[in-house]
Order: structure tokens, then sequence, then C-alpha cells
């Protein structure tokens, strides 16, 4: 009887072996580090290695500048500004999305869109050092956003209207409400309003926690007929009878009613931080690999 073979030291070494994650092509590796944030790309990941140093050299690296979850690292919010006005130089021009939670500014928005015409995504969330004024400046340099998150700050109608305006190529906005907002019972439908005139080409709309009543809700569905997604969760205001309800079941493929269960994303920002170097995300800095 043939005897079952004993693998050596060797081969069952090479079977545990962690990959080398060096190797691997760049365009696979490229895809991976971008999915990072940035801060941990700015200040660590590309560090690692003089391949990942290098890779980071290249514009196209930082199309994608991620800034959320900052709870997460110990630095002020006056650091991860630097590191976001770092991350945007690097970017040459290429920039394409770019997310961040709470610390954006006027004058940081500005310089987003001083250096990113090609801006397709803006995700700017609970970010209340940006004004009315500063925000419509900024959008009406971005003529080719495509999405918008401006969830949990305080962006009043006419920002809406200069997004529909300025924004023709816009598919997709989220409107996030705080909270505290439904427990006020008073109803406004201009946000509704302004939505359903400016953004026919609207197909994701995420406006949780809105005041709207039924007829906001109506001027929506005639005015953006190519939606797909909405979700109304919190929009304690609306009043929807069966009529009403069949009617946005039958036009949105994905429907989210004001009773659903909702699972809150306002985390808050940890007070405990530590001082960053700014030596890190000075343009002069040292090249360990140059």
């Amino acid at each position: 009887m043939a005897s079952c073979p004993i693998p050596s030291k060797e081969a069952e070494s090479e079977s545990t072996a962690m990959p080398n994650w060096v190797e691997l092509p760049r365009d696979i590796t490229a895809n991976i580090l971008q999915r990072l944030c940035t801060i941990e790309i700015v200040t660590s990941v590309r560090y690692v290695c003089p391949i990942w140093w290098h890779m980071f050299k290249d514009p196209l690296m930082w199309r994608n500048i991620r800034m959320t979850n900052l709870s997460n690292f110990p630095y002020y919010f006056s650091e991860q500004m630097e590191i976001c006005y770092y991350a945007i130089k690097q970017s040459c021009g290429h920039l394409e999305c770019i997310s961040i939670d709470y610390f954006a500014t006027d004058d940081l928005l500005k310089f987003i869109s001083d250096n990113a015409s090609n801006l397709r995504g803006l995700r700017l969330v609970n970010c209340h050092g940006i004004s009315n004024e500063g925000f419509c400046e900024a959008v009406k340099k971005l003529p080719v956003l495509e999405t918008v998150n401006i969830s949990l700050c305080n962006f009043s109608k006419d920002s809406l209207e200069v997004v529909g305006q300025y924004c023709p190529l816009l598919t997709g906005i989220a409107l996030v409400r705080s909270w505290l907002v439904y427990m006020v019972y008073d109803i406004h439908d201009d946000e509704a309003f302004v939505i359903a005139k400016t953004m026919v080409g609207l197909r994701y709309l995420n406006i949780q926690g809105n005041k709207m009543s039924n007829a906001g809700l109506l001027a929506i569905l005639a005015g953006c007929p190519h939606l797909e997604f909405l979700d109304i969760r919190r929009c304690y205001n609306l009043r929807l009878d069966e009529s009403l309800k069949k009617k946005c079941i039958d036009q949105i493929r994905n429907l989210l009613l004001p009773e659903q269960t909702v699972h809150t994303f306002e985390d808050y920002c940890d007070d405990d931080r530590v001082t960053y170097s700014d030596s890190i995300i000075d343009d002069d800095c040292f090249d360990p690999y140059d």
C-alpha cells in the first residue's frame, strides 16, 4: 500500500508564509492603497518601502482623498487640515472625489474648488465651519460634480439651488438632518421644491430627517423621474396613505420609508488628541528613498 507522503518543513513553511505585498502587480497595489484613509497614507503608509514611496509621487494616486472616521486618529483639526491641503497639492489637479468629516472650512473648500476642476464627488459631513456663501462660491467652480453629500451641515435651500443650477451632471445627493430636527414638527417644503425644480437627473436621494410634507414628496416624485433610490426615514411630517405609498413603491426601486429603522452615523470626534509633527506634511520634507 502506497504511503502518504509527509510534507517537508520547507513545503509547510511555504504554505503558511505571508504574501509578499511588495511583489504584487502595481495596479493591484495601487487599488488597495487608494482605499486607505488619507491620514494613514500621508503619515505612515507611503514610508513603508521605496516602491510605495514612489507610487505616491504619482498625482493619480491622490484622485480620491478620504478623511473620515477621524476619531480613530489622534490629530487636531488644524493638523487634519494641513494633511488635506498637502494631499490636494499632491493630486496636481487630478482630484476626483473628496470626503471630509467635521473640519472643512470656507478657505479649504475654496482651495479644493481652485485646484480640482475635475471633481466628481464631494462629501462634507458635519462641517459647520463652511458658510452658505463659501459653499455656493465653491460649487460654482465645480461643474462636473455628480454626487454631493452635505449631511449634518447648516446649509440653506439657497445652497441646494446652486448645486442644482451649476452641476448639470448631478445624479446623487445626500442631505441628512440631525436627529434633533424631527423633534420639531413644523413643515418646510422649500428644500424638496428646490430638488424637484433643479435636479431632474437625480437617481439617488437621501433626505433623512427632512421636514417636508406630502406636497414636497409629490414634487420630488414628479420633478425627478429617474430616481432609483429614495431614503425618507425620519421624515415624520409625511402622511403616506396607501395611494401615495403605492406611488412611491411603483416609481422608486429602492425605497426607505419614514417608519423604517435608522442606524445613525452621527459620530463625534474624540477630544483626546496628541500633537502631530508638521514636518511630515511639509512640502520640503526629506525624501528617505531618493
